[in-house]
């Protein structure tokens, strides 16, 4: 419609020579501007140099060419290369199936694992912490020296001011009663 609009006849140009660009142009300001992802023009520009680098080494070479390669190649730190290309993947949903044998399916979420924040350590968590609320305050201290910092028995004791032995017992006695508590 903009095409359309804007055309002037008086120039003596056919309408197709002026819209078809005028219409290409609106397409990817569209799409650029509608994307779910923004990505800076410079970044899409180094995006697209390192490609074409790439498909131009995979020509020369017979394989597949290295990030530094292609850094080499264009001037531009690989740090920037690799961000870059990063940056202009589309994003896909976690629930994508990415196999299926006519039985079961493989999704990405099945593929993506965070050892940082399972369900299971966050309840474990929750679990110690209360336990260790439930030990008196020497208890508290020698357990949290020992399986929090890593300090070994004679590291407390020194610490503390009392023997090696004196701490396993009370490690010991507390590690029991904390056991008693989730029986």
């Amino acid at each position: 419609m903009k095409a359309i609009d804007n055309f002037d006849i008086s120039l003596n140009v056919q309408f197709s020579t002026y819209a078809v660009p005028m219409i290409i142009g609106e397409i990817r300001r569209y799409l650029r501007d509608n994307n779910p992802i923004r990505v800076s023009r410079s970044m899409r520009d180094i995006a697209y140099k390192a490609l074409q680098a790439k498909e131009r080494l995979t020509k020369e070479k017979n394989r597949e060419p290295t990030v530094e390669e292609i850094a080499n190649v264009i001037d531009i730190p690989k740090e920037e290369i690799v961000i870059s290309l990063d940056a202009i993947q589309d994003p896909i949903s976690l629930q994508e199936p990415v196999y299926n044998d006519g039985t079961e399916s493989i999704y990405v979420m099945d593929q993506v694992k965070d050892t940082k924040n399972l369900d299971e350590l966050w309840a474990e968590n929750i679990t110690i912490a209360e336990a260790m609320k439930k030990l008196n305050p020497r208890e508290k201290n020698i357990i949290a020296r020992r399986f929090f910092e890593g300090r070994t028995q004679m590291e407390v004791a020194e610490e503390i001011g009392i023997s090696q032995a004196q701490v396993s017992r009370l490690e010991k006695s507390a590690i029991n009663r904390i056991k008693k508590m989730y029986q």
